[in-house]
């Protein structure tokens, strides 16, 4: 991905990746191929989903600690 996605961009493409791969009309070569950047796409999304969950956490623990304190 030499790209910078987003994780819109990476769900969106992913979507489409299963559209074609759910088709059945692909190639084995290209199947292989899109199945590869799908995984990535995975990856990429998952990371993308474990950065925003931990800075919530570190957002809802510092405004939750001052309230805690009263």
């Amino acid at each position: 991905m030499s790209e910078q996605l987003t994780f819109e961009q990476a769900m969106t493409r992913l979507e489409q990746i299963v559209m074609k791969l759910e088709s059945g009309k692909c190639p084995l070569d290209e199947s292989i191929r899109l199945f590869e950047e799908g995984t990535r796409l995975t990856g990429f999304c998952r990371q993308s989903l474990d950065t925003a969950e931990q800075k919530i956490r570190r957002l809802t623990d510092a405004t939750a600690a001052p309230a805690a304190e009263e």
